[in-house]
């Protein structure tokens, strides 16, 4: 135990103990005023008989009811109405928030099964500064009105400042001295206590009072402070000898301090270049470095780490994981330093593509920096390339120039490669509405144009003005489609006339859709040729935007079917799958292949785009007709020798794309999962749509860590069988996969900062929140038992015999 001025306290967050509060008395009960209504008057009526009064107790979190209410037991002594009875609840301290609050409301039951409402009254556990309320609380009932645990809400229980009496005033003092605020001195304390009842009772002879509700809170041995789960906390340097919080105010705060900054520059005199060649460091300092180069690109280095990489950056070049740390200890600014960095860098040891990514973040402005970065790209496949050309069109914002490096390399790349040229040119055209960038990316669109127009094949079967214009007949193509989806909108009456009048206009008016003149690349996959539009095969999704599912006729005699949607910003699902897809070749590449299904997503705009549709049902549709997932694969894939009379290849393509899923919405934090927005096809891969919420964010509250809901359990035979335990393996082995690319997908999103999608931009610290999901202070053995703990803690709280004490899981699969 600390001493002298120190504020001890307890976080909120660490408390694992169930909520618990006394429900004491009520007092001035019945209220002596006049009616004013008949109502009112029956009311005071029903009070003369002998009333039989319960309590009931809600706790809310935000202004939502969490978990059932309790309530006391029925009491009818007469009053004052005495209670004294302790209720918990199933919350936990730490599950709640700062705007937490109970809502009291007494029921009077003597007037028949429904009751009477006496009053209700409502108290935020919190206080003003975060430090959770302790101790003996009267509050004010609100007569014939329940407690409302909205926010703010309209059932206070605490009496405002400027309504407060003399008598509150000293109960209020009683209250600190209970709570050993106010020293205790023996006959001071009977003399007080002694004038406090006389100056009461005087009081409620006086003054007609509002009936109150007296409870008392627990107390701990130091005060109990708010903090969320999981949150960087910051202790305050003591202040004070009591026990108040106080924050103080550093206008240098950020701010370079001027000595630390000369003793740096003292320490990098560049007169020590050659000394510092022959460096080598100690065994504690070689440990320090490692544990530098370990960090995540979202760590930024303090003053003592950068001086220790510079110190040893010789020493360094041969390790191509310590470039990026080297170049954020450079003093940029500094022209000499910055020349002899750059020099070192042409010699460092060569980085790896992800580690080049991070160095075209926001976060590096040397063109040099930023040349060399671009140089490593050029050792990525065309097939890896594409896996970052989303984050790379986003890293043209950070250039110093509009025709910069970056920008060359990558229409150099596209007029080499069609897929990368047509992705290329739609993730500019979406950019060229933000009036910030708008100049750099007509200046990239004008490249890519001038490149593709000069291009030509050796065989010359196609020239570069054949392959630009097969691209801006797309726009074309999505710009009659956009017409479409307008005029079908205005046809009123049922899904089927919506649906005829799509092809009816398929069929006449855009008659020159089912058979284009010549073949059109795919926006979603442009090496595929689309020769026409299938009016009878295109039909309408029942949903509010109404989008249009479209059958394309191919050139090689197939079909192809496209979703066009019109009214919603497809960019962050476009996000979503394409780190879907990454996640699926990390994994293929250490030979997992966990049957995932990243259908292709482009948006066109901001608020239109395509999606690949994926012949599927949803798990709400699929329980409505056959009442379980099992039931549904036994349609298409039976065996009566299999499990559960499934083949076993169906089977295990279910269990490994349920594993797949499970991990990756897990660490990019999808929300509002719902039976409708889980696909299954009829070969077993099951697969998410719509990532409408990501990074946490959910419209429902309390969401499960895991999106694994009990019909998927059921369907691999229970929490007990094999085949879950073998889910729980893939599930591991996936996680621990994913968290050896932890740079690249920290990097990816790191370029995504500024794209004005909306939870990325909404959120300041995309990085940390997406690096905590990766428990990097954990060795692969513990992570798999963090995992593990994670799905058993999911899953058991979808089952009955957890019902009542984490019934909000449960709740939100309904």
């Amino acid at each position: 135990m600390a001493g002298g001025g120190e504020f001890r306290f307890f976080l909120s967050c660490d408390i694992s103990l169930p909520l618990a509060f006394r429900v004491d008395r009520l007092l001035h009960y019945p209220m002596p005023t006049q009616p004013s209504s008949p109502q009112d008057s029956t009311a005071l009526m029903t009070n003369k008989k002998v009333s039989e009064l319960f309590v009931e107790c809600k706790l809310y979190i935000d202004g939502i009811q969490f978990g059932l209410p309790v309530n006391t037991k029925l009491e009818s002594s007469g009053p004052p109405y005495f209670w004294n009875e302790v209720m918990t609840l199933t919350a936990k301290y730490r599950d709640l928030t700062s705007l937490s609050q109970l809502a009291f409301t007494v029921w009077d039951m003597s007037s028949g099964e429904d009751g009477n409402i006496v009053g209700g009254a409502t108290i935020f556990l919190f206080n003003n500064k975060k430090q959770l309320k302790t101790g003996r609380q009267k509050l004010r009932l609100w007569p014939q009105k329940e407690a409302d645990g909205r926010v703010p809400t309209t059932t206070p229980g605490k009496v405002p400042k400027n309504e407060r009496g003399e008598i509150e005033r000293l109960e209020r003092l009683v209250n600190k001295h209970e709570r050993g605020q106010i020293q205790h001195v023996e006959w001071l304390d009977r003399l007080f206590f002694r004038a406090m009842d006389k100056a009461k009772e005087k009081y409620e002879k006086t003054e007609n009072l509002y009936p109150s509700l007296v409870v008392e809170f627990c107390s701990f041995e130091h005060r109990v402070v708010f903090q969320e789960s999981g949150a960087n906390f910051y202790a305050p340097t003591p202040v004070s000898l009591s026990n108040q919080l106080v924050t103080v105010w550093d206008p240098e705060l950020g701010r370079t301090n001027p000595s630390e900054h000369k003793q740096l520059k003292l320490a990098r005199s560049l007169t020590r270049g050659i000394i510092d060649k022959d460096l080598k460091p100690s065994s504690q300092e070689r440990k320090d470095l490692q544990k530098i180069i370990k960090f995540p690109p979202t760590r930024s280095l303090h003053v003592d780490e950068k001086q220790l990489v510079w110190k040893f950056r010789f020493s360094l070049m041969s390790e191509k994981k310590a470039l990026t740390k080297f170049v954020r200890s450079v003093d940029w600014s500094d022209i000499q330093e910055a020349k002899q960095a750059a020099e070192l860098i042409r010699k460092w040891e060569k980085i790896d593509v992800a580690d080049a990514l991070e160095l075209l973040s926001p976060d590096f402005e040397s063109e040099e920096v930023r040349a060399y970065a671009v140089s490593i790209l050029e050792r990525a496949d065309d097939e890896e390339l594409l896996c970052y050309l989303l984050q790379l069109v986003q890293a043209l914002r950070f250039e110093r120039s509009d025709e910069s490096c970056l920008a060359h390399f990558l229409v150099k790349r596209a007029v080499s490669n069609i897929e990368i040229a047509s992705f290329l040119r739609w993730y500019v055209v979406v950019e060229l509405r933000d009036t910030a960038y708008a100049r750099r990316y007509y200046s990239t669109y004008d490249l890519l144009e001038n490149g593709m127009m000069k291009f030509a094949r050796d065989d010359g079967d196609e020239d570069g003005f054949r392959l630009w214009q097969s691209l801006t007949r797309q726009t074309e193509l999505v710009a009659q489609l956009g017409s479409i989806m307008k005029d079908v909108k205005q046809v009123r009456g049922s899904a089927q006339k919506k649906i005829d009048k799509l092809r009816q206009l398929l069929s006449g008016v855009f008659s020159e859709l089912t058979n284009f003149d010549e073949p059109i690349r795919s926006p979603l996959a442009p090496t595929v040729l689309l020769s026409g539009v299938m009016p009878q095969e295109s039909s309408i999704f029942k949903s509010a935007l109404h989008p249009l599912r479209l059958a394309f006729k191919t050139a090689n005699g197939g079909t192809s079917k496209i979703i066009y949607k019109k009214g919603d910003d497809l960019r962050q699902d476009q996000l979503v799958i394409q780190m879907v897809s990454l996640m699926d070749r990390l994994l293929k590449l250490e030979n997992m292949d966990l049957h995932l299904t990243p259908y292709r997503v482009l948006a066109t705009a901001q608020d239109e785009g395509m999606l690949e549709f994926i012949p599927s049902s949803s798990l709400a549709q699929i329980l409505s007709e056959h009442r379980s997932i099992t039931s549904y694969l036994q349609k298409f894939h039976p065996d009566e020798d299999g499990p559960f009379g499934i083949t076993a290849q169906c089977l295990e393509t279910f269990i490994k794309s349920c594993a797949g899923y499970s991990v990756i919405t897990y660490i990019m934090g999808v929300g509002d999962r719902h039976l409708d927005n889980l696909l299954l096809t009829d070969d077993g891969r099951l697969f998410h749509v719509d990532f409408a919420f990501i990074l946490g964010k959910d419209p429902k509250p309390f969401p499960p860590p895991m999106k694994l809901c009990k019909e998927m359990v059921e369907a691999m035979g229970g929490a007990e069988s094999q085949y879950y335990t073998r889910f729980k393996s893939y599930c591991c082995e996936a996680y621990n996969i994913l968290r050896k690319s932890s740079s690249l997908i920290l990097n990816l999103f790191n370029l995504m900062r500024r794209s004005n999608i909306p939870d990325i931009t909404s959120e300041e610290n995309v990085g940390l929140k997406l690096q905590e999901k990766f428990r990097l202070d954990l060795e692969d053995e513990e992570a798999i038992h963090f995992f593990q703990d994670l799905i058993n803690e999911s899953v058991s709280a979808l089952f009955p015999q957890m019902v009542e004490t984490i019934h909000r899981w449960a709740q939100y699969w309904r």
